[in-house]
């Protein structure tokens, strides 16, 4: 009941449900945590009736080990250079955003009134009959809680729509970013519990509530890398040679420069040399572009084409004996590119796939170390997926020419076939490894060949 001098208004029932449903979950909320300032990465403007922070629901808890390993994996890759950095970190310091249940309502905010303007404290219904309980200012909802049949969210709102910077809490997960029309847009973060109750930690770009992907900034602060074949010494009979002391990437390329910060002007820290493709090809350029990466100090790796016309035992073979494999090496790389055609006249995925593993151990037995797998991302969603002990046990190299860096676990990422190369004649596929330099020395010193 609202009260009014002595006359008692009843309440909807609907709202009155709705009322009770908030305030006793954000009690429950506000009950199991204490509360500390706003953090300075929320821009949310909660100081008069809201306050940040709050665990997550029992239904996801940080001391989870997946969750603290998914956490791990993201600080592993990260530094404070990429968006949203401290809102990650937050998190995974415990801090949510919550609110703190209004005691007092004027009735006269409650609903639509045309003879007031709503200021403080209010009640607010949207257009879907949703109840709002927030902080209104000359007549508009600023910031508030809402409650809807899955979840909560509480955060900036303009009108009745969630709008500006919020958090939605649900049973199967939390979501803190930014929102646009009741839509997630931009920058945001997101942990999930997916059915099989393996949490995943999503940080990145939504648009249009759909998530995108991380956006990654080229900077000279990442670690950049080639991979190479003949065609990088020209397509003619006489052979073009790499001026190996004048290497600097200064493009990368149209599909890969979305978010380039100025000029591109990199250091190449590795190169991959196409070493054998099948069970006949070999690279001639391969011993000599191997040797003058080395000498000037560059760390280099080689990699086999993979062909749906031979055994993956005949392959390793071919590949095993044309060849080096030195300390300091990166590990071997299988490329894998095959059309859909091609995997079916090698019998379909199963077939090729126990061809894959098949080269994979052969090759890990004589280098010591683990193969990458090189793959596009049309291989990964309708093919990889289905091969969860490859996704686990393997390091993958993705190729994907966008601004969003893959949805996937990786050690490098193939931002662009059209690159340019201070040295290099004609177009180079321009590389970055997924971390900054104390990742890289870390990677250099537990994954590379001895």
């Amino acid at each position: 009941m609202a009260r009014i001098g002595k006359k008692a208004l009843p309440l909807p029932k609907i709202m009155k449900k709705t009322l009770l449903l908030m305030i006793s979950a954000m009690g429950a909320l506000m009950g199991v945590g204490h509360l500390v300032g706003t953090p300075a990465h929320a821009g949310m403007r909660l100081s008069e009736s809201l306050a940040a922070t709050a665990p997550l629901p029992d239904t996801i808890r940080i001391s989870d080990p997946n969750i603290l390993e998914e956490l791990k994996y993201y600080f592993d890759r990260h530094n404070v250079q990429d968006e949203g950095y401290e809102m990650v970190v937050a998190f995974a310091d415990g801090h949510r955003m919550a609110s703190e249940p209004v005691r007092h309502f004027r009735v006269r905010n409650i609903g639509t009134w045309k003879d007031y303007r709503r200021s403080g404290a209010s009640v607010v219904l949207d257009s879907l009959g949703r109840t709002v309980i927030g902080l209104c200012r000359d007549d508009s909802l600023v910031t508030g809680v809402r409650a809807d049949s899955i979840g909560i969210y509480i955060g900036d709102f303009s009108q009745t729509k969630a709008h500006g910077h919020g958090a939605y809490y649900a049973d199967n997960g939390y979501h803190e970013g930014h929102w646009e029309n009741d839509r997630r847009q931009g920058f945001g973060l997101q942990l999930l519990t997916p059915s099989d109750d393996t949490p995943r930690l999503r940080v990145g770009e939504w648009s249009k509530d759909k998530f995108q992907g991380e956006r990654m900034r080229y900077t000279s602060e990442r670690i950049y890398g080639i991979d190479i074949a003949r065609y990088q010494h020209g397509r003619g009979r006489r052979p073009v040679p790499i001026l190996w002391d004048k290497l600097r990437i200064t493009s990368i390329g149209k599909k890969g420069s979305h978010n380039v910060r100025g000029t591109a002007d990199y250091p190449v820290s590795f190169v991959y040399i196409k070493s054998t493709e099948g069970t006949s090809v070999r690279n001639k350029f391969y011993v000599n572009d191997y040797a003058q990466a080395r000498k000037h100090g560059i760390r280099a790796g080689a990699y086999h084409f993979f062909s749906v016309k031979s055994s993956g035992a005949a392959q390793a073979k071919h590949f095993i004996q044309n060849t080096l494999f030195r300390e300091g090496d990166l590990p071997p790389v299988l490329d894998i590119e095959p059309t859909d055609a091609q995997i079916r006249y090698m019998g379909g995925p199963e077939a090729m796939f126990s061809h894959i593993r098949t080269w994979l151990r052969d090759v890990e037995r004589r280098a010591k170390v683990k193969p990458i797998l090189y793959v596009n991302q049309m291989f990964v969603n309708k093919y990889l997926s289905a091969q969860p002990d490859l996704k686990r046990d393997y390091r993958i190299w993705i190729a994907r020419y966008s601004e969003y860096k893959p949805d996937l676990r990786l050690t490098y990422w193939q931002l662009c076939p059209d690159g340019r190369v201070a040295g290099i004649q004609g177009d180079v596929d321009i590389n970055v490894f997924n971390g900054y330099q104390r990742q890289f020395e870390e990677y250099l010193a537990e994954e590379t060949i001895r």
